[in-house]
């Protein structure tokens, strides 16, 4: 089958947003758990893969890269498996401006994927603290996961909003490569490297900072796993409710930014006008 034309991919876009947003609420939620838990699994995962190279700014670079390799696939499991996702949700403006969805239908999904996608990540970081895997690689797993949260609680608001376009320029990119191929496959190939691209890159994901701070704050608040981690008790003081809030706030603003503007705004100023 050929590709659509981009025009009809964006009209396709609306109207799989519309979708979306129309999905009985038990069901938004279970699938936005689902999305959460596996952003958080992936984000898991890319820790464990890259811990010793981050650890060094030596080989910094290279850790970036080598936890870029496996996040894509927590993104893979949610659009070929099945799950919602607020950060691709937030193209669901396109569907507001062909008039297929109402503002406050979209702003319903948005917090109901939103609340879903935490709930899913904090539960599985809670879950990998109790498995005793955070404390794994005598330590150097620990100090990751700490120094990971840290490193973004202290970003500033502004920080933080500008890493947050970027970051979901790219996811919804990502997704928007995908949506025009039919073929599993082919789309997991075409998710996979603009969600590289954002990792080794260092840009904000909110949904991967809802696993993230919840993991660093599990860490630093058990006695074991901050001293395993051989990192200095005043380091918890670092992610407070405050500075957490801080982060999620301005990620998230950005991510919207990223994928409503530069995604869904951008290809619906180009190709928007081409079928009424």
């Amino acid at each position: 089958m050929a590709t659509p034309p981009l025009a009809i991919s964006l009209e396709r876009l609306g109207k799989t947003m519309q979708a979306k947003a129309l999905l009985p609420t038990t069901r938004i939620w279970l699938l936005a758990m689902l999305g959460g838990a596996y952003i958080a699994l992936a984000g898991f995962a890319s820790t464990v893969a890259a811990c010793n190279l981050l650890a060094s700014p030596d080989s910094y670079g290279l850790g970036r890269c080598v936890a870029g390799l496996l996040f894509p696939v927590g993104l893979i499991l949610i659009i070929v498996g099945g799950g919602e996702l607020f950060t691709g949700n937030c193209m669901m403006t396109e569907a507001v401006r062909r008039k297929l969805l109402n503002p406050v239908d979209m702003l319903r999904n948005w917090l109901l994927v939103y609340l879903g996608n935490f709930t899913g990540a904090v539960l599985v970081a809670g879950l990998l603290f109790l498995s005793g895997l955070f404390v794994s690689g005598k330590g150097q797993v620990a100090t990751a996961i700490i120094k990971t949260a840290v490193d973004k609680a202290k970003l500033g608001g502004l920080e933080a909003l500008i890493l947050g376009i970027f970051c979901n320029w790219l996811v919804c990119l990502a997704i928007w490569l995908a949506s025009r191929s039919e073929k599993a496959a082919h789309k997991a190939f075409l998710l996979f490297f603009p969600i590289w691209l954002f990792v080794t890159s260092g840009y904000e994901h909110s949904v991967a900072n809802m696993y993230y701070l919840s993991a660093g704050l599990l860490a630093v608040l058990d006695p074991p796993t901050l001293a395993a981690s051989g990192l200095e008790p005043g380091i918890v003081e670092a992610l407070g409710v405050m500075a957490l809030t801080r982060n999620m706030c301005f990620v998230t603003l950005g991510n919207i930014v990223g994928g409503a503007i530069f995604v869904a705004g951008a290809y619906a100023l180009a190709y928007g006008q081409d079928i009424p």
